[in-house]
């Protein structure tokens, strides 16, 4: 939970809402047409307690901070199950994969070149309880080696044999790999190119054909792979064993007009007479919903975290605010559920810019559109907005948050 006004930067909380750092990209790999869990729907496009498997894989990428591109890699059948399953998530436009899974990333790999990264996740999309910490751990690893893995140590007694033991393995040093596994992106590029005749088990191994060093950091049981029909039942028993609880947080705020010919609101600009007066960019609409997120996870409110006296937040865009409170709910383990927004004024008419408005803000705290309620309103003359002196904004949001929080 974010706490300290100190702990926040002016910069974005992931996805690319207005970031062009692609110091660290995500390449999701979504190419695969296993059919046997859900007939004719691949896997990774099953419902898994309101959102898909690859929607829920790809959330934790596109809220983290460091991401600066997120891409995945589908089947060229899939478009439609792809677009129906990520909405308006912030992503890159996905690429074609091929006929193996070590094709389909060296493809994306190849995709991802134009951005010249310095580093880049790997992730399979089947993997829905990626989380932060382990994204945290991967790109810590990275810092100071090429390549770096999430694995967790091998626990049960090994045997090998085929219809009865053939001996004990040894479980020393064992370890199961998972994903995302991160690497220097120009060298594991180069590495899928080199061994593209070859079929290795999974990114690590191509970069161990071609000598670099992969550092491993722990892993969780809870990052498994979706596979089976038991992996599946898995992970909805994960889901209901940790119902969560749902909060409510309301926010409120108001900004007097000012020199200026266009107002920020909800992080679209709308041509006025007038701007808005204040430190940042005035978007009264955004405010008040970062207040209203802060609140519902109890972390106090906005000037708080991004006081007005501090210089670092002058004339700052105000959807890093909400994209940081946003992430804020995303680092618990919690997801926005809706946000209902009304907008209190005389002028400029609301309604020309609702969608436009309504978007905006879902790409923002990455939920769906149809998740997010414009209203525009008047006070029928009365009072400060009924004046035409300033705008004011009221908002209320729903949050789901685990248990254990």
């Amino acid at each position: 939970m974010v706490t300290d006004a100190d702990e926040i930067k002016p910069e974005n909380s992931g996805g690319s809402v207005n970031n062009d750092d692609t110091e660290v990209a995500a390449l999701i790999v979504s190419a695969g047409r296993g059919h046997r869990l859900g007939g004719e729907i691949p896997k990774q496009y099953l419902d898994l307690n309101g959102q898909t498997v690859l929607a829920r894989s790809a959330s934790s990428l596109v809220t983290h901070p460091r991401i600066g591109k997120v891409r995945t890699v589908i089947h060229p059948d899939d478009q439609a199950l792809y677009e129906k399953s990520v909405g308006k998530m912030d992503l890159l436009p996905p690429v074609s994969g091929g006929d193996t899974r070590q094709e389909s990333v060296r493809l994306g790999l190849e995709s991802l070149a134009e951005f010249k990264p310095k580093s880049v996740l790997i992730h399979d999309s089947v993997r829905p309880f990626i989380d932060h910490d382990i994204l945290d751990a991967v790109l810590a690893a990275l810092a100071v080696n090429p390549g770096a893995i999430p694995a967790v140590a091998i626990a049960d007694t090994l045997k090998k044999g085929s219809e009865f033991i053939d001996g004990t393995v040894k479980r020393d040093g064992l370890w199961r790999a998972q994903t995302p596994q991160g690497f220097d992106f120009q060298s594991i590029l180069e590495c899928h190119q080199a061994v593209r005749e070859e079929e290795l088990t999974d990114d690590a191994a191509v970069a161990e054909r071609s000598g670099m060093k992969v550092a491993i950091v722990p892993g969780k049981e809870s990052n498994f792979k979706i596979t089976t029909v038991d992996d599946l039942n898995r992970a909805k028993a994960q889901f209901h064993a940790n119902v969560g609880i749902y909060k409510v947080g309301s926010g409120f705020d108001v900004h007097r007009f000012g020199e200026g010919s266009e107002v920020m609101l909800g992080g679209v600009a709308i041509p006025h007479d007038f701007g808005l007066a204040g430190h940042s960019d005035a978007d009264v609409a955004l405010h008040a919903l970062t207040d209203a997120l802060l609140g519902a996870i109890g972390a106090g409110d906005i000037g708080l975290h991004f006081p007005p006296t501090d210089p670092q937040w002058k004339n700052v865009a105000s959807e890093i605010f909400l994209a940081r409170a946003a992430k804020a709910v995303a680092d618990l383990g919690g997801r926005i559920i809706n946000a209902d927004l009304t907008i209190i004024c005389q002028a400029p008419k609301i309604g020309a810019y609702r969608e436009q408005v309504q978007n905006r803000i879902a790409e923002i705290i990455n939920v769906n559109s149809p998740d997010v309620n414009i209203k525009g309103t008047t006070t029928e003359g009365l009072g400060f907005t009924g004046r035409s002196e300033g705008i004011a904004a009221q908002a209320i949001v729903n949050i789901w948050l685990p248990n254990s929080n």
